[in-house]
């Protein structure tokens, strides 16, 4: 007996590499955005260095995640957030790093 099965062709160029790169930046997307919610939940609680080394997590993330330009703008808050909280302004920092929450939430 022969058995034969259809299989749904696949592009071996083209769209396959372009929804293995969406998937990527999904995977570096929610990385960020679960380091910066960290590092909001340590601002809350006022621990500044534990927000500035989850803030900083996030950040090294985000510079890989993409050229969507809410990425762009959670960068901006990250740095704004390490910044203050290296000065020990947990509550400034603490914002923008809810800032940066916002924006990452917002990517496609």
């Amino acid at each position: 007996m022969l058995f034969t099965a259809t299989l749904p062709l696949q592009p071996t160029f083209g769209e396959g590499g372009a929804r293995r790169d969406n998937v990527r930046q999904e995977q570096t997307v929610k990385e960020v955005l679960k380091h910066a919610m960290e590092a909001v939940d340590h601002g809350k609680q006022g621990h500044t260095d534990k927000l500035v080394t989850s803030a900083e997590a996030s950040l090294q993330q985000a510079l890989r995640g993409g050229k969507d330009p809410h990425v762009a703008d959670a960068i901006a808050n990250l740095k704004e957030a390490i910044e203050h909280g290296k000065a020990g302004h947990a509550d400034v920092a603490t914002k923008h790093a809810e800032d940066a929450v916002t924006h990452l939430s917002q990517v496609k």
